[in-house]
């Protein structure tokens, strides 16, 4: 999947101005650990969520916000601005075709009160200003402070804003964010910017965004803001791993403290009734369950998704203030196991069948929503689905944290998508790729869900620097988290595949009948087949089609079946599963179907307001696949579950 387009401008690459002009020494994304703000007995957490004070930098260099200095005074002095939901993507929000194309900075502001409990004592609470994310390279100021830079469009980032606001005369915070949605060879995803000098054919200074994948580069701040406040100090970060046996489950910790030596760190471990079921002390440890509750996915178990909490508490002595820090997470003990043939979890064989999706819909584009996440989770497992891959970047933490409660299994993708150049295969694309993979790894470790990470997809594998590109990313990713299998997921030839080599898992997308060979279905059987036999007989290691589809225009008919149709899109589910159904008995360990719902895309001669392979539209109605894909999951949950075989499609979720 492929495609260019993008948006109109004027004046240099808009990304370069903050590398060059005001990228300053000493400045983080935020502190080793990144534990996601929560409210306990000594932690507060305010979400800025709502109307965000809007204004994009339409100057021919986009860079007038930073020549004239907007973070400086209140963004509405500096000229017009307009109303901006917050989370959400900018790009469909208002009726200016220039907005929804554009690529550059753009300028984010909010006005807060803090509480004056916040701002004070001895010592005074330290307060965290947070960003589940923003696309795609955010430069972000406190009262007109600069706090802190971040790249990438998908990870969190913070910063510690205590010194800014507790030094304020008074308790207003102004919080500004210049934000930049240019890809470049270099970022991940890459892109590049593309002038066209020609003034016969073009606008003077026109430039157009491409990029190398098959969805909408949505821009804006796609997830919550959040300030939230710890004592002086606190529990900067927890990394739990668990093993069990028939009747005993270990839990191993380790506990990261910041701002002084702990005085005392205890831990205790609660089941869902409450019941403390274990405790340790000390920052390094293991806690021993007895008959424990394994997690589970769901389909699998009668009580699937089952999550303990571990509430570790901390005291410190700070001058002449004890201090006391208290922190709560959720811990599900369960195993991944890899074979040549077989997906372990907790011992047992595990079958992917799930979905890839997209984190989009109509109007708020990437933005994160609470309706339409509790709407796709309904469907997935109206679905009978047991899983999906995050494609094609780490989804919003919320919807992870559904995850590890239902029991849905999650292949952790990192936005490694569209890297096709030979540059971005170089030693600077390189070290970013290990930079997001350490971010993604620190958020995601503790999630029962993840079983395995993704470190890209469709890349050119097949390329000569990519054998030392994956090879390094893949080793970096188990050094950081040794428990769980890596993989990336593939379109290359099986024997030019220069990657493949290092993944636990193959991850093989294809489109038989669609992309290669189109209208002919029954060339599927003949490669598919061979598809399997190749990749497995040159490596013996388990295979997931994490890939397959056919777009379809909701209500467009024909039979017999034709490109486009309803009835097509049936017809090559139904001939890819008769493959997977004799293969699946001996090492295909998975299938994932391209794609849950309809999805934008960027502008194009084969995209009519979008990707149409989703089993639902983008307004999650079902087509005539979804029944097809929802029939075939709850037979194969009915053959691998330990459940008695009264196992419906509603008794579970209903």
């Amino acid at each position: 999947q492929a495609a260019s387009g993008g948006g109109g401008g004027a004046g240099p690459c808009p990304l370069l101005l903050p590398v060059l002009l005001l990228f300053l020494p000493g400045l983080a994304a935020g502190p080793a650990g990144m534990l996601q703000p929560r409210d306990t007995p000594s932690r507060e957490r305010r979400e800025l969520g709502g109307l965000w004070s809007f204004r994009a930098d339409l100057s021919p260099g986009r860079d007038a916000g930073f020549a004239q200095r907007w973070y400086r005074r209140p963004l509405r002095q500096t000229g017009p601005v307009i109303d901006m939901p917050v989370p959400a993507s900018f790009n469909d929000i208002t009726q200016d075709p220039s907005l929804e194309n554009y690529i550059g900075w753009v300028w984010y502001e909010k006005e807060v009160l803090l509480p004056l409990r916040w701002l004070q004592g001895d010592p005074a609470p330290r307060v965290v200003l947070r960003f589940g994310s923003a696309h795609y390279y955010s430069i972000v100021w406190v009262n007109g402070v600069q706090v802190v830079e971040h790249e990438g469009g998908h990870l969190p980032f913070e910063a510690d804003i205590s010194s800014v606001v507790q030094g304020s005369p008074d308790t207003l915070c102004r919080i500004t964010v210049a934000l930049n949605n240019t890809l470049t060879p270099h970022t991940l995803p890459p892109g590049s910017i593309q002038y066209m000098p020609d003034k016969s054919r073009y606008p003077k200074n026109y430039f157009v965004q491409n990029t190398r994948f098959d969805f909408f580069n949505y821009a804006g701040i796609h997830r919550p803001v959040v300030l939230y406040t710890t004592p002086a100090a606190y529990i900067d970060d927890i990394t739990v791993t668990t093993t069990s046996s028939d009747s005993v489950a270990m839990v191993q910790y380790q506990v990261a403290v910041v701002g002084s030596t702990a005085n005392s760190l205890s831990l205790s471990l609660r089941d869902q009734e409450g019941k403390v079921v274990a405790t340790a002390d000390g920052p390094v440890g293991e806690l021993k369950v007895l008959n424990p509750n394994l997690w589970w996915p769901y389909l699998m178990h009668e009580n699937p998704g089952y999550l303990y909490s571990l509430e570790v508490k901390m005291q410190a002595q700070v001058g002449e203030a004890l201090l006391e820090d208290v922190y709560t997470l959720p811990v599900g003990i369960r195993t991944v196991h890899v074979t040549s043939t077989q997906f372990l979890i907790n011992g047992r064989p595990f079958y992917f069948h799930g979905v890839n999706k997209h984190e989009d819909a109509d109007i708020r584009g990437k933005g994160l929503d609470w309706p339409l996440i509790a709407k796709d989770f309904n469907l997935l497992r109206w679905l009978g689905a047991n899983s999906f891959r995050t494609s094609h970047y780490p989804y919003a933490e919320e919807i992870m944290d559904l995850c590890d409660a239902y029991g849905i299994v999650v292949i952790d993708e990192s936005p490694g998508v569209g890297i096709k150049l030979p540059e971005s295969f170089g030693n600077k694309s390189l070290q970013h790729h290990l930079a997001v993979m350490e971010e993604l790894v620190r958020r995601d470790k503790n999630r029962p869900s993840v079983v395995m990470w993704s470190v890209a997809n469709e890349p050119a594998s097949e390329l000569p620097p990519a054998a030392h590109y994956f090879k390094t990313v893949i080793a970096h990713t188990k050094a950081l988290d040794p428990s769980r299998p890596v993989t990336f997921v593939t379109d290359a030839n099986y024997a030019l595949d220069r990657g493949a080599p290092y993944v636990d898992v193959i991850c093989v997308n294809s489109y038989f009948s669609w992309y290669h060979d189109p209208g002919h279905l029954e060339v599927i059987p003949v490669q598919l087949t061979a598809q399997f036999e190749n990749w497995y007989k040159t490596y013996q290691k388990p295979i997931i089609q994490s890939e397959y589809g056919a777009d379809s225009v909701p209500g467009l008919h024909s039979d017999p079946p034709l490109m486009f149709t309803e009835e097509y899109q049936q017809a090559m589910l139904r001939e890819y599963h008769s493959i997977f159904d004799k293969k699946r008995k001996e090492y295909v360990i998975g299938e994932l179907i391209w794609n849950f719902a309809d999805f934008m895309t960027n502008q194009g001669t084969t995209r009519v307001l979008g990707n149409k392979k989703g089993i639902f539209t983008r307004q999650r109605q079902p087509k005539a696949a979804a029944f097809v894909l929802r029939d075939r999951y709850w037979k194969i949950a009915n053959e691998s579950s330990c459940l008695p075989p009264v196992i419906t499609s509603h008794s579970l979720f209903l």
